[in-house]
Parts: structure tokens; sequence; C-alpha cells
């Protein structure tokens, strides 16, 4: 890698915005954002501003931005922060424009296409060195300097202390797993327990009963991951319990805030809909498949239980009732 790295940040939301401001603010770094919103990139480029996003932050005065994906042609590291729906798709209509060695990283978190990882998916399109960023992260305290902790999922530690290594003198902290595959399905398993919990605060509010479905949920996630061929031991990383605690026990969490919603009967498909909520996108998929893997009904009752409200007439005041006689045999 160059001695000033080249980074490219796809994507100029809120954590594409966040993570850029905060690499752009370390010396030897070029750090551009690129983005389809030309008013996004004005602001970024001639205020120093994303009014969009982050109307009150004064970004660093060395982050660019851009409509123009030439600038992959250049990029050491290409980090991809958009939805996770669109991640494989604008991959494959730019991997011509990749340079021979550039990294991607996948910041995204959902499936890609044949409900295969985005990693798969990314490594198969482009045969580019492809690795995975997942942690206890809001964007919204990583542009205010704020410590954030990530997992790098790779294939090997040299590519682990490449992305590392420009994150030296930064307010973001890491740690490792070469189980990429437990990495990115925890990223998607967070999101739907979180609606779990969020259910389940909004008819109790109760920190009894809070931890209660917070350590069902837990156990539920690492059968899941284990059946998926995941490693137990990456639980315990970042990506892990920390992500899971982070989306499902804050309010800045949108899947939470979808289970609180659903919980106190405001629920309309109309209001899922108009964000992007890898949750619930994820349930249905989920379901599906480890159906088809043979996975026992009984081993993700939960999540069961929630692909049920979400695809069909479910008594929600039931809910947690139903969660409190399920128990898991050993």
């Amino acid at each position: 890698m160059n001695e000033h790295p080249v980074i490219c940040i796809a994507g100029a939301g809120t954590l594409g915005t966040a993570l850029g401001h905060i690499l752009a603010a370390r010396p030897g770094l070029d750090v551009t954002l690129l983005s389809i919103e030309e008013s996004v990139v004005e602001d970024i480029n001639l205020r120093h501003i994303n009014s969009t996003y982050f109307p009150m932050i004064r970004l660093a005065p060395a982050l660019k931005a851009t409509t123009d994906s030439s600038i992959l042609e250049k990029a050491d590291i290409l980090f991809v922060a958009i939805p996770s729906v669109a991640v494989v798709s604008y991959i494959h209509g730019v991997k011509n424009l990749l340079r021979p060695g550039v990294l991607i990283v996948n910041l995204a978190k959902g499936f890609g296409k044949d409900n295969k990882t985005i990693v798969e998916n990314l490594l198969e399109a482009t045969g580019c060195a492809v690795c995975t960023m997942k942690g206890p992260t809001f964007a919204r305290e990583l542009i205010n300097h704020i410590p954030t902790a990530m997992t790098v999922g790779a294939a090997d530690e040299a590519i682990y202390h490449r992305v590392n290594r420009i994150f030296s003198e930064t307010t973001i902290y890491t740690d490792f797993s070469t189980d990429i595959k437990g990495v990115e399905t925890l990223s998607i398993l967070k999101n739907i327990y979180a609606i779990l919990i969020g259910i389940v605060d909004a008819h109790f509010d109760s920190p009894n009963l809070r931890f209660l479905a917070f350590t069902k949920a837990f156990d539920e996630m690492r059968r899941v991951l284990l059946y998926y061929g995941g490693r137990e031991e990456t639980l315990f990383k970042y990506c892990g319990i920390g992500d899971f605690g982070l989306t499902a026990l804050n309010d800045l969490s949108r899947n939470r805030t979808l289970g609180l919603l659903i919980g106190k009967g405001y629920f309309t498909s109309g209001i899922s809909d108009k964000v992007v909520l890898e949750g619930k996108i994820s349930v249905n998929i989920f379901v599906k498949e480890l159906q088809r893997l043979g996975m026992p009904e009984k081993d993700y009752f939960l999540m069961n239980e929630l692909n049920k409200v979400f695809n069909g007439s479910y008594k929600i005041s039931l809910f947690v009732s139903r969660l409190l006689d399920h128990s898991y045999p050993e």
C-alpha cells in the first residue's frame, strides 16, 4: 500500500460522512467521499458541512467529495457505506474502474444476492481482496470523536493490519477475526433481535424483563450463528455482543425503534418502508434459509415469532408471554 494511501468511501450518508471526517483529520491520508447526491458533494467541498445528514458538524477541511466514479481508479482502499440492498449491484457496476490491489471494506449490514453474505458476493464479482468491518458504532458518536470499536473480518491477518494502520491515531479501535461469515451474519442477526427487544420494552419497560429477553435472544443468536457456519468465539468480538447491545438497548437504533413502534401498536408497513431497516428485510430471508437448511424451528423460535408479526395477523399482546413460555432444550 502507498505511504500516503488513497481512501475512497462510497456513500456520503451518516456512516460514510462520519468515517470520512475521522480519517481526513489524520495526516497522511487522502480521503474522498463518493456520492450520487450533488447537493451533498457541493456542501462538503464548498462549506465543509453535510447539511443533509450532520447540519451542526464542521467537517475536516481535508475531506473531499465527488460524484465522479473515476476516483475509484486511484483508490487503495474502498469503504462501501451504502444500503446493503444496493452494494452488490453497485460494485458490479464499477468493478472495471477498480485498480489492481484495491482492498474493498464492506460496512453494510444485510444479505447480498442469493442469500449469500455481501463479502461472498463481492469476492465472486471482483476477485479483489475483500473484508468486512462491523461493531457497536453510531455515526453520531463516531463523527464527534467518541471512541468507537469495530471487528475487521478478513481472510488473513495481513489484510487486518492493512486496514488497522489507517486507524492509528484516530478514535477507531479494532479487533480481528478470520470468521468472515460469522462477522457478516452477526451484523444481520443483531438488527433482527433488536426489534424483538424493542417490542418487549414497549410493553413493560422493565430492566428485569429486558435482560431476560436479551439473554434469550443472545442464546438464539448463538444457535443460528453456529447453524449458519459461524464460530461461537465471534460472539465475543465487537461485532457480537457489543453491536447487539448497542443496537438492542439504545434508542438511537432504528431497528429497536421499529420494535417500540410495533409493541405500542403504531406499526404500519409504510413506516418501515420509508427507511432502510435491515432487520425487517432480513427476518423473512433468514427464516426461509433456516427452513431450507433443516434447523429445528424450536431453535429459532423468537425469530420465527417476529417473522409472523411481519407476515400476517398476529396478536402482539401475546408476544412477550410466548417469549417467556419458550425454553431451549439442551
